[in-house]
């Protein structure tokens, strides 16, 4: 489905800023803007709307949108986008603790916004699974509980952060596929590649780190030269 097709919910406590991005991302081809200015009303129109992405202010005047992110992650893991004055770094921290994909401070630019909302449609396409798809991926000795968001190897649970959990992921849907790195870049960081060879690099050699038993020698994710990655399993 493109972003034309696609429902976003605008949940902040100012109605200029929620006109302003709903006449923005029209523009940017998402005309399904539904808006709220409450943490009442917002949940109320994300379970009868059921949006595939929500913006979320987190001053609001019935409450906070830290507990509106936790209680749409009880029951949905679509994206959700913090918009906040609160540009502390605690603040940022706290929101992508508790299930935010992104945080953006107010002032920001409208454009912006629109770009990053388009970017977590698309990387959500490749990182979210049909209803009909089990929770959990399994290749060779990992085993991958999307729910938990957690990682094992052998039973025993892998401690890793949200890009090296979404690179991990993304190889077991694709077990002994050669994965470019730019491609890994649109799906896990949902931006286009354009300089962020490195990022890409270190992040596979931190996953590395922790997957294998002699990262220098990987047995499991392997470079193919001049090409990107796989995750080889089975026959060598």
């Amino acid at each position: 489905m493109s972003a034309a097709g696609k429902k976003v919910l605008v949940i902040d406590d100012e109605e200029d800023i929620r006109k302003l991005l709903k006449t923005v991302l029209d523009k940017e081809g998402i005309p399904h803007v539904i808006t709220a200015g409450s943490v009442a009303e917002g949940m109320q129109q994300f379970r009868e709307q059921q949006p595939d992405l929500v913006l979320l202010d987190i001053m609001l005047p019935d409450g906070e949108g830290y507990e509106v992110c936790r209680q749409i992650r009880s029951i949905s893991r679509v994206p959700i986008l913090f918009l906040s004055a609160r540009n502390e770094e605690v603040d940022k921290l706290l929101g992508l603790m508790i299930g935010g994909d992104d945080y953006i401070t107010k002032p920001f630019s409208p454009r912006e916004v629109a770009y990053r909302v388009k970017a977590q449609l698309r990387r959500s396409e490749y990182l979210q699974p049909d209803a009909e798809q089990d929770f959990i991926l399994e290749a060779g000795p990992f085993v991958f509980n999307e729910q938990k968001a957690e990682l094992a190897k052998n039973g025993r649970i892998i401690e890793l952060k949200p890009k090296e959990l979404g690179l991990m992921k993304y190889f077991m849907q694709n077990i002994n596929r050669v994965i470019s790195k730019e491609r890994l870049y649109d799906v896990v960081w949902g931006e286009d590649f354009i300089g962020m060879d490195n990022t890409v690099m270190v992040h596979i050699r931190r996953l590395r780190e922790k997957i294998e038993d002699q990262p220098s020698q990987p047995e499991y994710l392997i470079t193919i030269k001049g090409l990107g990655y796989k995750l080889m399993i089975g026959d060598r």
